[in-house]
């Protein structure tokens, strides 16, 4: 079944358990194999497997496909066309739509290329994969965090840390050219086969990673790759690179890996260096892929200049082995803040706060592995003083400043000498009259977050998990 079929529209995200519980759902002996397979497509199209797989794709939300069809207008296409769409995958004549390509800027100068599935294709694709995880998971190596269950970035570098900490101080750190992009089909449709032996299911995979990419309205046979984009492909992108784990675990190696980020520590510079063309051998050789050998290289674990994994770095000191935040990443950040308080945006101050607190929480979420107490104390009082810089620019006229500051508390005679000054925005910002008249309180209270403690009470709070 092609996406002509879907009459206007081919595709979406929605569909309520309500609602989705009209959808017939494979009986137990449908469509099964005469060699004895499992009835795993059975299992895939329960009603409750797809309830599930719809309701994560509308949490996820993301744009819409080739089709065009939205997240809110998948329910009513879902419930003209659902009894034909699951009869059509039975018996195996659903024919996935090409992906739409979608380039994302990458921090270094390229593009990340995103393939974007059309919203039934990523519910089907959803319902594939939450029941091919449990069966995978236990085959999958301890050195792999990235896209598992109850596994996280920070507790790969947290891995990291504590190697270091048994003395293994050096690091090669694999990178790896266009992985998505380059998976061996062939090679990846063998491994799937000997987990998977329902044959309809290998099958509609196989559609998947062949269905093609459309870009400026011409679609492009693939031949390798898995697009990132669909749900399916972190679990495959998985399983293809357990391979690696696997070969690194027999010979005794030590791996940290997360999806395609991967780091091997070893105890001496010379044990490095080997195992940087033992990797390369196996990732090229027996896998396929291609090793940026640029990027790739040996360096030592508490180089800041050159150690870097998921945006983080790793310091010593009398105390210890400690995890610091990468200094790009620290640069990055604080790029981001001044993006987001500059004085010209016209915005109203207190939705500055807002888009400020916004981002600053989702950062410190995610980076609160590590110290960066005294980072945060400084930026607290630079980003304070960006906030009074705001609020000065947008009282403009001298006439409004002087009756501002004189309403916050300033003698009059202040309040004019300032209110007439001709000394630059952030001179001002960070004179005592603008601190005793726009104070740290009155910051709070219209709406500052003040994230430096926010951060310990994070901090506490998952270290005592």
């Amino acid at each position: 079944m092609t996406a002509k079929y879907r009459k206007g529209f081919v595709q979406r995200d929605s569909v309520e358990r309500e609602e989705y519980a009209k959808v017939p759902s494979a009986s137990p002996g449908e469509g099964k194999e005469r060699d004895g397979a499992e009835n795993l497509l059975e299992r895939i199209l329960d009603r409750n497997n797809l309830n599930r797989a719809y309701k994560q794709v509308k949490r996820n939300h993301g744009a819409a496909g080739i089709d065009g069809m939205t997240v809110e207008q998948a329910l009513p296409w879902l419930r003209e066309h659902r009894a034909e769409l699951l009869q059509s995958i039975l018996e195996g004549k659903y024919t996935p739509s090409p992906v739409r390509r979608k380039e994302i800027p990458k921090p270094d100068g390229g593009v990340r290329k995103l393939g974007i599935p059309t919203v039934v294709d990523r519910i089907i694709q959803q319902a594939i994969a939450q029941q091919l995880q449990p069966i995978y998971e236990p085959l999958f190596s301890d050195a792999s965090y990235g896209y598992r269950p109850r596994r996280s970035g920070q507790q790969a570098v947290r891995q990291v840390k504590k190697y270091a900490e048994q003395g293994y101080t050096y690091a090669v750190e694999v990178d790896l050219s266009k992985y998505f992009d380059t998976l061996n089909h062939e090679l990846l449709m063998e491994l799937l086969r000997k987990q998977i032996h329902d044959r309809r299911v290998t099958g509609l995979i196989k559609k998947y990673l062949k269905a093609g990419v459309m870009e400026n309205g011409v679609t492009t046979r693939t031949r390798e790759g898995s697009p990132q984009g669909g749900p399916l492909s972190p679990l495959l992108a998985n399983i293809y690179l357990n391979e690696f784990d696997q070969e690194m675990a027999k010979r005794g190696v030590k791996v940290v890996r997360y999806a395609d980020d991967i780091v091997v520590v070893t105890k001496s510079k010379r044990a490095a260096e080997h195992m940087l063309e033992s990797c390369r051998k196996v990732l090229e050789g027996k896998l396929k892929l291609t090793m940026n050998l640029q990027k790739s290289k040996v360096v030592s674990l508490f180089s800041n200049r050159n150690f870097k994994f998921l945006g983080c770095c790793l310091g010593k000191s009398g105390r210890g082995v400690y995890i610091r935040v990468h200094r790009n990443s620290l640069q990055k950040a604080k790029q981001k803040l001044r993006e987001l308080t500059d004085r010209s945006q016209g915005r109203n101050v207190r939705m500055v706060m807002a888009k400020v607190k916004e981002f600053i929480r989702g950062w410190i979420g995610y980076f609160y592995i590590a110290d960066m107490k005294r980072t945060l104390q400084r930026w607290n009082e630079w980003l304070r003083r960006r906030i009074r810089m705001y609020i000065w620019k947008q009282w403009k006229k001298p006439k409004t400043r002087v009756q501002n500051l004189q309403k916050l508390g300033i003698p009059a005679w202040q309040a004019y000498q300032w209110g007439n000054t001709r000394l630059g925005y952030w001179r001002v910002a960070g004179s005592a009259v603008l601190s005793r008249s726009i104070t740290n309180e009155k910051l709070a209270l219209a709406g500052y977050y003040n994230f430096s403690a926010q951060y310990e009470q994070i901090r506490k709070l998952h270290l005592c998990d």
